[in-house]
């Protein structure tokens, strides 16, 4: 016999398996599975988080013609989910610091109220809307550059609003490169019709837009002029006639 056949002949008899019992029951082997990690579940904000004992902050400046001292908004932020894919920084606290105490006591208020709502979870952008929607019943006023602030408080919002963007709670609605071409175009077209107006003795504006142009309701920027027989914003594109 040859020496092939020999060596088949002594598998077959290891791999036969004599069975004396009755078989009452099988199951199929199967081979292992590697699980997989679960992924970590995503934390969101809310009241029963602890406040670790070092926080993120951004502190921003805003002077008003209101007082002679700036005021300091300092927003700390907390890290939520870090080193995942799911990594966010939230605001935590809120602070508004300045050497005019006329006014300390609302203002106080108002931040515990805004950190209380923070801290509570949920979307908090609706704040800085809120706050932007708030008018002095004596008047707002001119920023550096026309724009127009109805309050202290809506100003305040702004700031929200600005680190908001900064971390991104809230997305930028920018406008289409066709949409600026189209303004520029306009302003263009504007000025150099505004131009035969100019008194030559008179120094040239240093103002951003056109003189004459109204406040736009939607961006509060003195930049609403009429364009092609309709009232368009020349900062945020916004138009009467849509």
């Amino acid at each position: 016999m040859a020496s092939s056949e020999v060596a088949a002949k002594e598998t077959e008899t290891k791999m036969a398996i004599k069975i004396d019992n009755k078989i009452v029951g099988y199951s199929i082997k199967k081979k292992d599975v590697v699980e997989q990690p679960a992924k970590p579940e995503k934390v969101v904000m809310h009241e029963e988080i602890a406040r670790p004992d070092e926080l993120k902050g951004y502190t921003y400046k805003i002077k008003t013609p209101l007082s002679d001292h700036a005021m300091y908004i300092t927003i700390n932020n907390l890290v939520l989910n870090e080193g995942t894919e799911h990594e966010q920084e939230y605001p935590f606290e809120v602070f508004i610091n300045s050497k005019n105490m006329e006014q300390f006591q609302w203002i106080l208020a108002l931040t515990r109220v805004i950190s209380a709502v923070f801290r509570k979870g949920g979307d908090a952008v609706f704040l800085a809307e809120e706050l932007k929607q708030v008018f002095d019943p004596q008047g707002g006023y001119f920023k550096k550059g026309g724009r127009f602030m109805p309050s202290l408080v809506a100003e305040i919002g702004e700031v929200l609003e600005t680190h908001m963007k900064k971390i991104g709670l809230i997305q930028d609605e920018e406008l289409s490169e066709a949409h600026k071409a189209l303004i520029a175009e306009k302003r263009a077209a504007l000025e150099s019709a505004n131009a035969d107006n100019v008194d030559p003795g008179v120094a040239e504006s240093t103002a951003e837009y056109p003189p004459g142009a109204q406040l736009c309701g939607k961006c509060n920027v003195t930049a609403m002029v009429l364009m092609d027989g309709c009232m368009t914003c020349l900062n945020c594109g916004d138009s009467k006639c849509g």
